[in-house]
């Protein structure tokens, strides 16, 4: 994550000052990137102003369910939806290499796609603490990810600091937010009152100093920072759900045979949308294929999950065949095995799992489910 040099350095921008950052970033030329309205959900698209914004729309979530409203007029008002960053950064589909046969031998090619200016609007704190976890395994591991590298690379983070928590949000038990400390170049705070719509913006880089010198602002005064502060101490308090992190890792560990997994696995589909949704899992499949002709063939790499078959499959067949033996490795890895790989957990507290889960499986409801029966033993 990007270290906060100019953290300290806080103004405030009013509502209708912020379409400058957009054009001041277009400017410099980045493309904007961003939270919009599409298909009755909150997704990330390219956006070019703040009337493609969804202002004045809130999400509803709980398990298995996701509802927009209207209500008030903040930019910002929603919390998470459906799509995380990733997909910026590590697309759904990526082409590896390419092949070609040109006079009988075959020219392999490298695809490593052009590097891009992007800026990021509207990046929670959980989700910038997600990305911090995917550099732990792209760029930071024994085996650097050139294809991830290069979409990383020329990068400006807009963090907005949640003041509202979500049906399903629990970064506070991660210790993933609702504010942003680090990992952007500004990260704003809406505050809306008394007829007032501002936000607070704080620096994080040299970089975010700079665009912010080019937008009309003003020193933010302590009642702002005071009303700032209020809104985000507000959203911790309220978060949807909570999970008990004490020793989870050594818990799941000697829980390996507990009868919660069979229940569980009762209900799961194995449909994979909690691994979909999810802004740290990293799980790929690799597909060669070639033409008609044979003249060309190729390497993608694919999303993959663990809730699949094939995902645990090794000669002579699947390592883990059952649901219940794709569930127990889903959250115990995400819970506990992450700690041992990469010194932190795999969950940043989001709630997409457990919104967007078919059936409402909540990762926070088993994971005290096991506990409760580890203490009767």
């Amino acid at each position: 994550m990007k270290k906060a040099k100019n953290q300290n350095q806080q103004a405030v921008v009013e509502r209708d000052q912020l379409s400058k950052l957009f054009a001041v970033l277009q400017k410099n030329g980045f493309l904007t990137l961003g939270p919009t309205l599409r298909d009755q959900a909150i997704v990330y698209d390219e956006i070019t102003g703040i009337g493609d914004l969804p202002a004045g729309w809130v999400d509803r979530q709980d398990g298995g369910t996701y509802r927009l409203e209207k209500q008030g007029s903040a930019l910002f008002g929603y919390v998470v939806g459906p799509q995380s960053w990733k997909k910026y950064f590590f697309p759904p589909t990526q082409e590896l290499w390419s092949m070609d046969r040109e006079g009988g031998k075959w020219l392999t090619t490298p695809t490593i796609p052009k590097p891009v200016k992007r800026a990021l609007i509207g990046v929670r704190s959980c989700e910038l603490h997600a990305l911090a976890i995917q550099d732990k395994f792209f760029l930071e591991g024994p085996f650097r990810d050139p294809t991830y590298a290069a979409q990383r690379k020329n990068l400006f983070i807009v963090a907005v600091n949640c003041t509202r928590a979500g049906g399903t949000c629990f970064c506070t038990s991660m210790k993933t937010g609702p504010k942003a400390t680090d990992g952007f170049d500004l990260a704003l705070t809406e505050v809306i009152e008394g007829g007032k719509h501002y936000f607070v913006v704080e620096t994080g880089s040299d970089a975010g100093e700079k665009i912010l010198n080019e937008i009309q602002h003003q020193a933010a005064e302590p009642p702002q920072l005071e009303a700032a502060d209020k809104l985000l101490g507000a959203a911790a308090q309220k978060m949807g759900r909570q999970l008990n992190n004490d020793s989870i890792k050594e818990l799941l560990a000697r829980n390996f045979d507990n009868s919660r997994w069979n229940e569980v696995a009762k209900r799961c589909l194995t449909c994979g949308n909690c691994t979909l949704v999810c802004p740290t899992c990293f799980c790929a499949a690799v597909e060669d294929s070639s033409d008609l002709t044979g003249n060309l063939a190729q390497r993608q790499r694919k999303w993959d999950s663990c809730f699949t078959m094939d995902h645990s499959y090794i000669h002579g067949g699947s390592i883990r065949f059952s649901v219940m033996a794709r569930y127990r490795q889903w959250l115990s890895h995400k819970l506990g095995y992450w700690h041992d790989q990469y010194g932190v957990s795999g969950c940043v507290g989001c709630g997409r799992c457990i919104t967007w889960c078919p059936v409402g499986i909540d990762i926070t409801e088993e994971a005290q489910a096991i506990r409760q029966s580890d203490l009767k033993k």
